[in-house]
């Protein structure tokens, strides 16, 4: 029956839920996970529904137990559970009254090894107590930063424990013939599958892929520090501002852009005084391929950029100019294709005097910019994002992306906003 194909419902709605396990079951998931966030949310009655809804399927709690063991295990059994997940950091008395309790009600345990500090040693010893499965799992939140779950320590692990072991955290169709290979017993799809407009197709790619197919594509995909340019080209502003909690928007600057162009690139910073287009200039011959210039001018209305700092900075490869003041030529600078902000746009420019810097920390429009920082902006408006932050608001913001694609078809499908997000339910409780 190995390797089996589980699809993680880690949602808010129950409804939802429902209609997503039936979309995945139809393109071959074997196991639904009722997800920790659709437990917290709804509650057993979440785990009764799907029971309901799927009496011949595995049904896994993700109740993610720390405590009182017997008493979560029960509850979940009760309501139709066959497996129900258990902490590996929690203590082993936990874990032995989880597994009693389970034997009791006729479900199994799975272990979560979650933070375990060392995961070998802690499966051998959850073995021992009478546990069915253990699971290696990547977090989403560390997910975000880039990670991605180890195919070694997967495969040592499957050499040390004779039970089956489950992978979970961030698998695609394109990375999880990996975790086969390598003994995974039990495959945990989430976003993989559930996030895409198409979930029955993403299931059947997911198991195309599972029995050896190759199957490409970028859906749930996490990049790391040399992909970023590629992975805030593929979000809009928008995006990343819900990922970032709102932080990083620069406030009060105009986009000179192209219908349907973004800008993105590390900054290049400079400070100058109104009017003094010397280090501006200057800066062009020290960027590289992939840089923003970020212009502080403390929002001075006569300009220190044109069309032919444009044409310069554009053959050196940068993507683009923000400045926190004025611009000319802007008419030139647009049919060049060459993306801009500014303050102001006026025709008049002042004298190379070279008062300032190049390089330093400069602000525009109240926010901090450094060298190095993301600079991301389109029609929308303009993001900075600091550099150190970068790869996990990249990853959030295309996770963000990605989660809108299936509330879409929902709405295409006939539902509307308020009713997919089910906002009168989940108002303040007042």
């Amino acid at each position: 029956m190995w390797p089996v194909l589980q699809v993680a419902l880690d949602l808010m709605h129950l409804r939802r839920s429902l209609e997503i396990a039936h979309e995945s079951v139809d393109g071959g998931a074997d196991w639904i996970e009722v997800g920790t966030p659709l437990i917290k949310s709804e509650g057993s009655e979440a785990i009764r529904a799907l029971r309901r809804e799927f009496p011949g399927r595995k049904m896994i709690a993700d109740t993610k137990t720390m405590d009182v063991g017997a008493f979560e295990v029960e509850i979940a059994a009760k309501a139709g559970a066959d497996v129900i997940t258990v902490m590996g950091l929690a203590d082993d008395s936990t874990v032995s009254e989880a597994v009693m309790a389970a034997r009791k009600y006729g479900a199994e345990i799975m272990i979560d090894m979650l933070n375990v500090p060392d995961i070998l040693e802690r499966s051998v010893a959850v073995e021992k107590l009478g546990v069915s499965y253990i699971c290696l799992h990547l977090g989403i939140d560390q997910q975000m930063r880039g990670e991605g779950a180890s195919a070694g320590l997967l495969r040592d692990v499957v050499s040390a424990a004779s039970i089956p072991v489950a992978v979970a955290g961030g698998i695609t169709a394109e990375t999880v013939g990996t975790y086969v290979e390598a003994g995974a017993s039990i495959v945990i799809v989430g976003g993989g599958i559930i996030k895409t407009s198409d979930i029955t197709g993403a299931a059947k790619n997911m198991k195309k892929a599972m029995s050896g197919v190759k199957i490409s594509g970028d859906l749930a995909k996490k990049y790391g520090e040399s992909e970023l340019f590629e992975a805030f080209s593929r979000v809009s502003t928008p995006n990343v501002s819900d990922a970032y909690h709102k932080q990083g928007v620069v406030r009060g600057l105009t986009p000179h852009l192209l219908p349907g162009q973004k800008m993105v690139g590390r900054a290049l910073t400079v400070q100058t005084a109104n009017g003094d287009w010397a280090k501006p200039v200057e800066a062009i011959d020290r960027a590289k391929e992939g840089d923003v210039i970020v212009i502080s001018v403390g929002g001075g209305d006569v300009a220190v950029w044109g069309e032919l700092a444009s044409e310069s900075a554009a053959v050196m490869g940068v993507k683009g100019v923000v400045i926190d003041g004025a611009i000319r030529d802007i008419d030139d600078i647009r049919a060049s294709g060459f993306p801009s902000f500014s303050k102001h746009v006026v025709p008049n420019a002042g004298e190379p005097k070279g008062y300032g810097g190049i390089g330093i920390e400069i602000t525009i429009c109240n926010q901090t910019v450094r060298m190095g920082d993301w600079i991301i902006g389109d029609e929308n408006g303009l993001i900075v994002v600091p550099k150190e932050h970068a790869v996990e608001v990249a990853n959030r913001s295309l996770d963000v992306r990605e989660r809108e694609n299936r509330t879409r078809e929902e709405i295409r499908r006939g539902s509307t906003l308020s009713k997919v997000n089910e906002l009168e339910k989940w108002e303040p409780v007042k």
